[in-house]
């Protein structure tokens, strides 16, 4: 018995190349203007740049941490690394570069996700995304606020994508998730 072959599988590497697509929306003109206004210095395509790695990071951070089935998380970074290998955004012989600069995003916004403190959780994103968009001071002034904000969105929307096409859990009425597990006997 194959674990991932036959039409499950098949199933699955569509739904987490779907889920990919919906990363690969474009962040608006207001956000990178704001970007590159805020953290840039007026460079429009470094601030879309990591807009882009966020959306996709924080994307498949929330396939790994959110979805209901393990594999979840392993067949959307198949398909991203896919995607990213074949963007035409990014010339042939920068694709190595484009990967590290995204793993060390994607490095960033986890450890972002997992500290624990009592700053909220869109600061700590938002410090992340204005860093790397060259702007410490950004991150110690009011644009923290609104780059935690664009950056809640992206979570908010990946969860929604993860959602509608990988399932929500479904809990019986009035039962606590803790009492569907299995209890020793």
């Amino acid at each position: 018995m194959a674990l991932f072959g036959g039409s499950a599988a098949r199933e699955g590497r569509e739904r987490g190349a779907e889920f990919v697509r919906a990363l690969w929306v474009e962040p608006s003109e207001e956000e990178v203007a704001w970007l590159a206004a805020t953290a840039t210095g007026g460079d429009v395509d470094h601030a879309r740049w990591e807009l882009r790695y966020a959306r996709r990071a924080l994307g498949l951070l929330v396939a790994q941490r959110d979805a209901l089935d393990d594999r979840t998380g392993s067949l959307v970074a198949r398909a991203l690394g896919e995607a990213m290998a074949a963007d035409p955004a990014v010339a042939v012989e920068m694709i190595p570069l484009a990967e590290r600069q995204f793993n060390d995003r994607l490095a960033a916004y986890r450890d972002a996700l997992r500290q624990r403190s009592a700053e909220p959780v869109g600061a700590r994103l938002g410090r992340v995304l204005l860093v790397f968009a060259g702007s410490v001071r950004a991150a110690r002034s009011g644009g923290l606020a609104h780059a935690g904000e664009i950056l809640a969105r992206y979570l908010d929307d990946a969860n929604g994508a993860l959602r509608a096409l990988f399932g929500t859990a479904e809990l019986p009425e009035h039962t606590r998730p803790s009492e569907l597990g299995v209890r020793p006997g």
